[in-house]
């Protein structure tokens, strides 16, 4: 959604002070320099990065128009849940939790929380370590190490897509120097045409330019900045279970190791305590 309010204002912006400075919107309008312009950063995008990276391009474009998953609901409803685990491992012991970790969809437990479900390397993370726990007796520093690897590697994975978007606005205000100077070799043909029919085409050229750097600084630049935003709130959860299930392996009550989760939290979607506490009550 604020993707979609800042690039509004983008545009009201800049054309509506172009047309209130006298500038005609149909000079604006040049198919030929969007073609080049934008076929050669698609083109360019594609040699540049894996498949994988295309789609989770895409995926995260989308997330940008319907808004992160990742808000102080979700970290409610994970520390909810790490908290459910733990006491349910503290009270009937760890073997007890095997059947929810192992089949977390048919869990009663993990069924409560569609959301977690649907964040599959999340969940993935959490049954993986707590099935660590209960199959081994790994020191606690051994284990937090391996999950701040871990964390590292995925937050390397998530901020990869951003950075291949920020690539190509990177390229852009090149690509729109390529279409203004292919317009000059146009214009070019028209020497013996007269000024005014020069001075079209000219225009025409100098727009290439104008989209390229509108279009790298305006858009794709701050829509790459959003992604990785919206990743660092994802590793944010991470860090957010890794923190909980540290502090339980070190003997701490459930109510207490989800203490040690929210804290780990951002300040600004981090639930208060009475508020998590609450929520927790009626879960």
């Amino acid at each position: 959604m604020l993707l979609i309010i800042g690039a509004v204002i983008v545009i009201a912006s800049v054309l509506g002070g172009y047309v209130l400075h006298g500038g005609n919107l149909l000079v604006l309008w040049q198919p030929t320099e969007i073609l080049i312009i934008g076929g050669a950063a698609v083109g360019s995008f594609i040699i540049a990065n894996p498949l994988h990276t295309i789609k989770e391009v895409a995926k995260g474009v989308l997330n940008q128009l319907t808004g992160s998953p990742y808000n102080k609901s979700f970290y409610m409803d994970l520390l909810s849940l790490m908290y459910e685990i733990f006491d349910k491992s503290r009270k009937q012991g760890v073997m007890a939790i095997e059947e929810d970790i192992d089949n977390p969809e048919s869990s009663q437990i993990f069924s409560r929380y569609p959301a977690i479900i649907k964040s599959k390397y999340l969940l993935a993370f959490i049954t993986d370590y707590l099935r660590i726990i209960s199959s081994g007796n790994m020191a606690t520093h051994e284990l937090e190490g391996m999950m701040e690897n871990e964390i590292e590697s995925r937050q390397h994975e998530l901020e990869e897509p951003a950075h291949a978007v920020n690539k190509i606005a990177d390229a852009l205000p090149g690509l729109g120097i390529v279409a203004a100077v292919l317009g000059i070799v146009i214009t070019m043909n028209f020497l013996s045409e007269g000024p005014e029919r020069i001075g079209l085409s000219v225009a025409a050229a100098l727009v290439g330019t104008f989209l390229g750097i509108w279009m790298g600084y305006g858009f794709v630049g701050p829509t790459s900045i959003a992604m990785e935003h919206t990743a660092k709130y994802e590793i944010k959860a991470y860090e957010c279970a890794k923190s909980a299930i540290v502090a339980t392996v070190s003997g701490q009550a459930p109510q207490m190791a989800i203490e040690f989760g929210r804290k780990a939290l951002p300040s600004d979607k981090r639930p208060g305590f009475q508020e998590l506490n609450d929520h927790v009550r009626s879960k």
